[in-house]
């Protein structure tokens, strides 16, 4: 069923990017597991801690080997040397354990965060849908979590970790001189001035990248799905020039914001490096003037590069955050979204409904100030077959829209037994009706899963009796496991005659006191056509029944034919008084058996 406009626009453009609001929304996902994280954090900073005692091991070994002739004390050269390999070797023990544990933790995270976006997909209204492309979507609860997740798992234990690392380090370094600290720490606003500079240059070019990774996932979802249309009108080139071009594009936004981030790494690693020059000298002349001894200096060398390295790791994750930051973005922007709204208070559930249908002066447009109905009026008494017919285009679609509130009108008023359907709630509505729609839909599943896919707790009997009545039973004992037969994913393996009788099949079984067919019997041969039609017969009495139809022949004996043209009823009546009219509805059923 054709929904709304045209889903073929582009992913909405984001807002302008909160970096503060991102990062609140994420710790929210962290705090829910707050214990892990921070018995993983406890667990990290510990093995840091025992890190940093390496180098001060080191130097206590450098100055216990004296510079002259028995001047050293091999005892406790090798007590350091062993409290140091001890030290590295519980770092690394606790750091794999804690890395183990976040990495656990953070899938979770991302496990709940995926989970939030595919239900928040499902609650969204039918219009958010119809106006987004599907691969969009698709890469939200995807590649964006995932993006997020590699960032939680790899970043977020070296952000921890290197915190405590450049926190011990520069402590250390200030126990052993203060001076060549001051000296050292010059170069540090100089690094954070470069940080910052370069982040604010890459932060738009990484929303890009991902945006433009969203629309080559929808512009491939779509090409997958008219794959029969494309080799039919031999248009692969044409798709292949497109998907090149768009290939091309994404591929660009990508290089701009990888290389721009990039860049950011080597230049701290040349100011680190600089610092360490300066260090070195400095060294050397607080060393000749015995302002330090040999093992300290080595020792301090060595914690400045235990605090420029964190530095620089973290200068060249800019680039992995940026892209986190964006699909994190992307993914609490999806789920900021309205949904559905919510049944008023006081709701009325439909029971025991008889079927009374009432239109009233209903006016409803897709797009603000392009008007699809106007003024449309109608009646279908309880059990009623009211055919709904005219030219494509004309809103014979948009009626069943607006009477399964998949839309809401902007003017007038619709009724079920006397009740506005603004003032129901949307599940015993739309549960009131059984649907069959000329675009099939099955799931990967069971043949039986599909056929009580709207009434789970059929019987076998019920199963059974529903696809006789469809003329499908037969089909379905055919199969390798009858009704235990799996779909395959999309239906491939059944014909399109096959997949619309199962869905016939699925709304008998539903035993609505309403139903909705939306040219049923396209996709079948005429034979069967016939024979569904019978079965159709047997399911609409005593139903309210609506018919949207092409095939006018399909349609002779109902209770009531509404001509629907530009979004206006022009004709009602019966098929022999409509003919007697020599009206629109006289020219249209005309034109199909000449």
């Amino acid at each position: 069923m054709s929904r709304g406009p045209s889903t073929n626009t582009k992913p909405e453009q984001d807002k302008p990017r909160d970096l503060r609001r991102v990062v609140k929304r994420l710790l929210r996902y962290l705090g829910t597991e707050s214990r892990t994280l921070i018995t993983a954090t406890i667990l990290i900073m510990v093995s840091r801690a025992l890190g940093l005692l390496g180098p001060a091991l080191s130097g206590a070994a450098i100055d216990a080997m004296g510079f002259g002739p028995g001047e050293g004390d091999l005892q406790r050269v090798l007590l350091y040397a062993l409290l140091m390999l001890a030290s590295y070797a519980g770092a690394a023990l606790i750091a794999w354990g804690s890395s183990r544990l976040m990495i656990r933790t953070t899938q979770r995270i991302a496990y709940r965060m995926r989970q939030d976006a595919f239900n928040k997909i499902v609650d969204l209204p039918l219009s958010y849908i119809d106006t987004h492309q599907t691969g969009d979507l698709v890469s939200r609860i995807s590649y964006d979590v995932d993006v997020v997740n590699q960032a939680l798992t790899n970043d977020v234990i070296m952000l921890a970790s290197s915190l405590v690392t450049v926190i011990g380090a520069l402590v250390m370094m200030l126990i052993l001189s203060p001076l060549l600290t001051a000296i050292f720490l010059v170069t540090v606003p100089i690094s954070i001035i470069q940080t910052r500079y370069r982040m604010n240059i890459t932060r738009p070019l990484f929303r890009l990248r991902s945006r433009k990774l969203g629309e080559l996932n929808a512009f491939v979802e779509e090409t997958l799905s008219g794959q029969k249309t494309i080799k039919s009108y031999a248009r692969e080139d044409v798709f292949i020039g497109r998907f090149d071009r768009e290939n091309n594009t994404s591929i660009d936004a990508y290089y701009e914001a990888d290389y721009k981030g990039a860049i950011n790494g080597p230049t701290i690693t040349m100011i680190s490096n600089l610092a360490m020059a300066l260090i070195s000298m400095s060294g050397g002349i607080l060393f000749l003037n015995q302002l330090i001894t040999i093992g300290n200096l080595s020792s301090f060398v060595l914690y400045s590069r235990r605090f420029s390295g964190p530095v620089n790791q973290v200068a060249m994750m800019t680039g992995e955050l940026q892209s986190a930051a964006s699909a994190a973005e992307r993914i609490f922007n999806l789920l900021d979204q309205p949904s559905e709204p919510a049944d008023p208070e006081g709701a009325v559930e439909l029971t025991d409904v008889k079927g009374n249908v009432k239109m009233e002066d209903v006016d409803f447009s897709y797009i603000e100030g392009i008007q699809i109905i106007h003024d449309l009026s109608l009646k279908a008494k309880a059990g009623s077959l009211t055919a709904i017919v005219g030219p494509t285009g004309g809103g014979k679609t948009t009626l069943i829209n607006l009477l399964m509130r998949f839309y809401d009108p902007q003017g007038g008023a619709i009724y079920v037994d006397g009740h506005n359907i603004r003032e129901v709630t949307r599940s015993t509505l739309r549960r009131s009706f059984a649907m069959v729609l000329q675009d099939t839909w099955l799931f990967e599943g069971t043949i039986r899963e599909n056929i009580v896919y709207g009434r789970p707790d059929a019987t076998d009997d019920q199963v059974e009796e529903a696809a006789r009545a469809a003329h499908i039973h037969n089909f379905i004992m055919r199969q390798p496991r009858g009704y235990n037969t799996v779909i395959s994913d999309g239906a491939a393996n059944i014909s399109q005659g096959q997949k619309q009788l199962l869905t016939i099949a699925r709304a008998m079984i539903m035993d609505a006191p309403m139903l909705i067919l939306d040219e049923a019997t396209s996709n079948v041969d005429s034979h069967t056509e016939q024979l569904i039609q019978d079965a159709m017969n047997k399911l609409m009495e005593g139903r309210t029944s609506f018919v949207i139809a092409h095939r006018l022949s399909t349609i002779r004996n109902a209770d009531s034919i509404q001509v629907v043209k530009d979004g206006t009823i022009i004709e009602r009546g019966t098929h022999d008084e409509l003919l007697e009219q020599q009206g629109f509805y006289h020219s249209l059923y005309n034109a199909q058996f000449q």
